[in-house]
């Protein structure tokens, strides 16, 4: 059986897009997976109440970015979390760095670092 080569080449054009379109909801859910997360939640809510940041970041508003899944950075597993998110204000922006780890009596997570790099026009931290 002969298949013509117009043939494979929509066969290859079609799968192209399905795969593409696939891999892309995929990382869709898993940044909205990422929001939704205690551990992001606690995060910026930590941020918001810091006024020193806030007021570097030129907030509010305070727009927070998707997080990057690629970066080493961002690391989760059952007991702990390290995540880093993107956020801006009207003046500036950077990334809020943070460390998490589960309470083994209560199973709640309770945050055990954050610091927030910014860029200006060099990096420097404040912690809150």
């Amino acid at each position: 059986m002969r298949v013509s080569t117009s043939k494979l080449q929509q066969l290859t054009i079609f799968t192209t897009v399905l795969t593409g379109g696939g891999i892309e909801t995929m990382y869709y859910l898993l940044q909205k997976r990422f929001v939704e997360s205690d551990y992001h939640r606690l995060a910026l809510q930590k941020l918001e109440a810091c006024p020193v940041a806030m007021e570097s970041l030129g907030a509010p508003p305070l727009k927070v970015h998707n997080i990057h899944l690629t970066d080493r950075n961002n690391r989760i597993d059952q007991h702990t979390a390290q995540i880093k998110i993107p956020v801006t204000g009207s003046e500036t922006g950077g990334y809020l760095y943070t460390s998490s780890i589960q309470d083994p009596y209560t199973n709640r997570l309770n945050i055990k670092t954050i610091n927030t790099k910014l860029e200006i026009t060099f990096m420097f931290g404040v912690p809150c």
